[in-house]
C-alpha cells in the first residue's frame, strides 16, 4: 500500500489512517527536507506504529526521520498505560543512548592546535573509545556495577565520581525507578564490563565553542557563554543495551500471539504492558537506562581529568548543562491520560513550568541537546507550549541521508576531509570514519528551524566543534 504525505501546516505533513492503522501519523520536515525526502521505509515503520494495539493518535516522525529497526531513527509512539503494548524495537537497540553537555568559562582562543591536540590525547588515554572495549575502571567491579543498574548516577556520585548536586542536571535525575536485576537475560549480564565506555558508530566525545546565543537570559540560565569552551558526550548503555533489545524483542516475537497480537513486523514485537514479558523488558530496559546515564557521567569524571592535566584547571571548571536520554520508554501524563511513550531517535524538551522540569530549569523548560554530524554544529534547545502535540518530543540529531555501506562507497578522500576542516580529529584512516562524515547526515541549521519555526523549540545556542574523539567500528 502507498501512503501518501499530506501538507497540514507549515513544516508538518500527515498520513491519514487506512488499512490496519488505528491513528494516524504527523511528520515535521521543512520543505528543503520534504524536497529531498525519499524515506519508503520510514514512513511504512510508522504506519506500522500506528498499527499496534493500544496506540494514541499521532505517531510522530521528526525532522531527523530514517529507517531503523522496527520504529524509524526519530520516532515517537505513545500507547495507552493500560490497554496499550510495549516494544523493545520502538525503544532500539542502545537504551538511553543519549547526550551530556558540559559548559566551561575556559575561552576557546586558548586551545590552539598544540594544547587541543594534547587535550584529545589525553582524554583518549582515559576514557576507551570503539566497539568491544572494556572499562579501565577496574576498580568498579561486579557488585558496584550491579548497585549502579539500581541507582544510576548517584551510586558514583557517593563512591566519589563528580557531584550528588549534579543529579538535578540530568533526566530522572540519573536513574530511573523499577530496576530488576532477575529480568536480565543470561547474555545481557555477560556484557556489564563498559561502564566509562565510548563505543563507536556515531558515538563522540565533542571539543566546542558557544559560537552563537539566540536567547541571553536562557544561555545564561545553562552556563553558556559565547566563546567559551563545551564538551559534549553522546553514547549510551553500550552492549548491555543492545543484548537486551535482541533478547527481548526475540521474546516479544515468541510471546506477541499468546496475547492476541497480530504483528506489523518483526521490528515491532509487541506484548501488552502488564504482561509479565512486558514488566520484566520495562524492569530490564530500567536497568540498561541506569547504566547508561552513569557510563555518560563517569566518561565526563575522566574527560574533567584530562582537562585538569592539560589546562591546568580545576575540573569542576567543567559544569554540567544538562544529560538527556534518546531511547527510552517512560510513563508520562499527556493529554490528560496515563500512555508509555516510547523515543527512538527522539528527544524529551518539556515546556516552562512543566512540574517535570528540575529546580533549575523550571522557568525556562529543561535543555534538549541536539548534536549534528562529527563536522557541523550541535544546538542547545528547550521546548515550547506547542510541543504537546508530539508528546513533548523533538529531534535526536541531523539523522542520515546515506546508510553506512553508501557512504563508504560514494564519499571520496578529498570531500570528507573539505567536510571536517578546521576540526581537530584522530583515526588510523579517514576510512574508519567515511561512514559518519558529515555528507552522510542532513543539513542541522535545515533540520532544527523545522520545529523552531512553528514554536515547539526555542533555539538557545549553536555550539561549533573544535576537536572530536570517535571509536572505530559500528555500535
Amino acid at each position: 500500500m502507498k501512503f501518501s504525505l499530506s501538507s497540514e501546516g507549515k513544516n508538518c505533513y500527515r498520513i491519514k489512517r487506512q488499512g490496519d492503522m488505528k491513528v494516524d501519523c504527523r511528520v515535521y520536515l521543512r520543505p528543503a527536507l520534504r524536497e529531498r525526502f525519499d524515506e519508503e521505509g520510514a514512513i511504512q515503520q510508522l504506519v506500522d506504529a500506528a498499527s499496534l494495539p493500544g496506540v494514541v493518535p499521532d505517531v510522530i516522525g521528526l525532522p531527523d526521520i530514517h529507517a531503523g529497526y522496527g520504529l524509524p531513527i526519530g520516532g515517537v509512539v505513545a500507547t495507552d498505560a493500560s490497554k496499550g503494548v510495549v516494544s523493545a524495537g520502538a525503544v532500539g537497540m542502545d537504551i538511553n543512548c543519549g547526550v551530556r553537555l558540559l559548559a566551561s568559562s575556559i575561552a576557546a582562543e586558548s586551545l590552539n592546535q598544540e594544547p587541543l591536540t594534547r587535550l584529545v590525547r589525553a582524554i583518549e588515554e582515559r576514557v576507551p573509545a570503539g566497539i568491544g572495549k572494556r572499562s579501565q575502571h577496574c576498580e568498579i567491579g561486579k557488585k558496584e556495577v550491579d548497585t549502579i543498574l539500581h541507582q544510576g548516577v548517584k551510586a558514583l556520585a557517593s563512591w566519589g565520581y563528580g557531584e550528588e548536586g549534579e543529579l538535578e542536571s540530568i533526566e530522572e535525575r540519573g536513574a530511573m525507578e523499577g530496576a530488576d536485576l532477575d529480568a536480565l537475560t543470561p547474555a545481557s549480564r555477560k556484557r556489564l564490563d563498559q561502564v566509562g565506555t565510548l563505543g563507536g558508530g556515531n558515538h563522540f566525545i565533542e571539543i566546542g565553542v558557544v559560537e552563537e546565543v539566540y536567547d541571553p537570559d536562557a544561555a545564561e540560565t545553562c552556563r553558556l557563554h559565547p566563546g567559551c569552551v563545551t564538551v559534549m558526550i553522546h553514547t549510551g548503555s553500550r552492549g548491555f543495551g543492545h543484548q537486551i533489545c535482541t533478547d527481548y524483542s526475540r521474546i516479544m516475537l515468541q510471546a506477541a500471539p499468546r496475547y492476541g497480537i497480530s504483528l506489523p513486523s518483526k521490528g515491532l514485537a509487541s506484548v501488552p504492558i502488564g504482561s509479565r514479558e512486558g514488566q520484566d523488558y520495562l524492569k530490564a530496559m530500567t536497568c540498561a537506562v541506569n547504566l547508561a546515564f552513569a557510563n555518560r557521567h563517569l566518561i565526563a569524571f575522566d574527560v574533567r581529568r584530562a582537562f585538569a592535566s592539560v589546562m591546568r584547571v580545576d575540573g569542576e571548571e567543567l559544569q554540567l548543562v544538562y544529560d538527556v536520554a534518546h531511547n527510552i520508554a517512560k510513563f508520562e501524563d499527556h493529554h490528560g491520560r496515563s500512555l508509555l511513550v516510547h523515543r527512538k531517535g527522539a528527544t524529551r524538551a518539556l515546556p516552562p513550568n512543566h512540574p517535570g522540569n528540575p529546580r533549575r530549569y523550571l522557568g525556562t523548560g529543561h535543555p534538549a541537546l541536539v548534536p549534528g554530524s562529527m563536522g557541523t554544529s550541535s544546538y542547545v534547545l528547550l521546548g515550547a507550549p506547542r510541543g504537546s502535540e508530539t508528546f513533548h518530543s523533538v529531534n535526536h540529531g541531523a539523522g542520515r541521508v546515506l546508510s553506512r555501506t553508501a557512504a563508504r562507497r560514494n564519499i571520496s578522500k578529498e570531500e570528507f576531509e573539505r567536510s571536517m576542516s578546521g576540526v581537530l580529529y584522530h583515526a588510523r584512516s579517514y576510512k574508519d570514519l567515511l561512514d559518519e562524515s558529515p555528507i552522510a547526515y542532513k543539513n542541522i541549521d535545515e533540520v532544527v528551524e523545522t520545529l523552531a519555526e512553528i514554536g515547539i523549540t526555542r533555539k538557545v545556542a549553536r555550539l561549533r566543534p573544535l576537536a572530536v574523539i570517535k571509536g572505530e567500528g559500528e555500535d
